[in-house]
């Protein structure tokens, strides 16, 4: 879309204006970002000169426009792409929807047509407004906060930002290395540069410094392969001194691990040890409790981490009632765990488009479901 406004050296809008009025309706920030100096400058050599001067698409009076569509594409844009593609792109009405960093709804967008499908993911109530997050959710209230501030130019202060405790689920909290007890945690959350405190100490430590070690952590894990399972197991233990058991840093790595396990050469589940498939089974439990408080209901994480707890569960029930360690009763109280799984997951991942590896993964549970005799 934005590559037709200024196309051909015409005025902004000369092409396609029904578009380009659409455009103009989306909040473009272009004061605040006038008062960033590094943002405005960024912009103003890479792309305003570029058109005008370099590739003659305009002239200097337009200046000022070009700022402001960028502006508008950074607020307002969502990132869409199925199976490694990736592009940006506006929507006329999916722009209206209000920021909330534990949302009611999801959305994804349709690899075939690139129509953006959104749902709301739980019962939303009379007078609720519909909300979508423009940050990734499982994210630290430090990092989720600093990445809307600089892309999208506010500061969050929802309900999940405004809790040190994130909800209940802890995602931002460090371990104390003084009374080696105590969580730290950001005394004041909706100030950015507040200092961070220990709640069984008196130790405190200042938002810059925890951004650094976090930043250093995060370096760490990035550097693993996603596919080194010893590598990001490594990471898990660490680091587990260091960051509470719900840190995000922390999930991130589960997140990578629920998903490889079983998947890998050397670790497929026909060769894969008991122990290590109940790791596999626990990482997902633990993610699951998270995601069941920040994205709760219809949402994709949900769907994709319960297809990959079925496994585990089953598996392990049939090792031990095959070894006599559960009863009969116990072994079906768990098989109606792995239906129940199925079930829920299929209803999920089949919401999203055909076409989307989510999708087929969701075919899949109903597949699975079918040879279990069940609906």
């Amino acid at each position: 879309m934005a590559g037709d406004l200024l196309r051909l050296g015409a005025a902004p809008g000369q092409n396609s204006p029904e578009q380009y009025a659409l455009v103009m309706r989306m909040e473009s920030h272009s004061e605040e970002r006038r008062g960033n100096a590094t943002l405005w400058q960024h912009y103003e050599e890479k792309v305003v000169k570029r058109l005008i001067e370099l590739w003659q698409l305009g002239d200097l009076a337009e200046a000022q426009q070009v700022h402001e569509i960028c502006g508008i594409l950074d607020v307002n844009c969502f990132e869409i792409g199925q199976n490694g593609a990736k592009a940006r792109t506006l929507y006329p009405s999916a722009f209206l929807l209000a920021h909330d960093c534990s949302p009611n709804t999801a959305h994804t967008d349709d690899p075939g047509t690139y129509a953006i499908l959104l749902r709301t993911s739980r019962r939303v109530h009379e007078q609720e407004a519909l909300t979508l997050s423009y940050a990734y959710t499982l994210q630290g209230t430090l990092k989720r906060r600093s990445f809307m501030h600089e892309g999208k130019l506010f500061w969050c202060q929802c309900r999940r930002c405004a809790d040190p405790k994130e909800l209940g689920t802890d995602c931002s909290a460090l371990a104390c290395r003084s009374c080696r007890l105590g969580s730290i945690r950001a005394v004041q959350p909706l100030e950015q540069t507040a200092d961070w405190a220990c709640d069984r100490c008196q130790r405190q430590v200042s938002a810059q410094e925890v951004e650094h070690q976090l930043e250093r952590i995060n370096n760490d894990l990035e550097a693993i392969d996603v596919h080194d399972i010893p590598g990001l197991e490594n990471f898990l233990i660490r680091y587990r001194d260091v960051l509470r058991p719900n840190h995000y840093l922390l999930l991130s790595a589960k997140y990578s691990l629920c998903q490889i396990y079983g998947r890998i050469e050397g670790y497929l589940l026909p060769q894969m040890q008991p122990e290590d498939i109940a790791r596999k089974e626990r990482y997902c439990r633990e993610f699951l409790a998270i995601i069941d408080v920040l994205e709760p209901g219809l949402t994709r994480l949900r769907g994709l981490i319960m297809y990959e707890l079925h496994a585990p569960i089953m598996i392990l029930a049939q090792i031990a009632i095959q070894k006599g360690q559960i009863s009969a009763k116990e072994f079906q109280c768990r098989i109606k765990e792995v239906i129940k799984l199925l079930q829920q997951s299929r209803d999920i991942l089949k919401l999203e488009p055909q076409g989307s590896n989510e999708h087929e993964m969701g075919s899949a549970a109903a597949d699975a479901l079918i040879k279990m005799g069940c609906k």
